[in-house]
């Protein structure tokens, strides 16, 4: 049996697959190579889950005292109570 002649539109077909190829392989090794070093600098990350990070505020110059006392959200029935003078007996 012939072997069978391949067309030039399979050859060009062909390189340009290989191109392709090529080009998909370099961007995989890039995102890999990406992922990887962020995740080795991994102490230096912050996740962000829509809260304020702690660290990106502003150093307050007059801190609260310590040991202030209990401190309740306005409108819930604890903040009632503390707002109220105690009565003495």
């Amino acid at each position: 049996m012939f072997p069978q002649v391949e067309h030039e539109l399979h050859k060009r077909r062909r390189g340009r697959n290989l191109g392709l190829l090529v080009v998909l392989l370099a961007f995989v090794a890039l995102v890999f190579g990406l992922s990887i070093v962020k995740i080795t600098n991994g102490d230096q990350m912050e996740g962000f889950d829509h809260r304020p990070r702690s660290s990106m505020l502003p150093k307050d110059p007059n801190p609260p005292a310590r040991n202030s006392g209990p401190v309740a959200a306005p409108g819930t029935p604890g903040a009632a109570a503390l707002s109220q003078p105690k009565v003495e007996q």
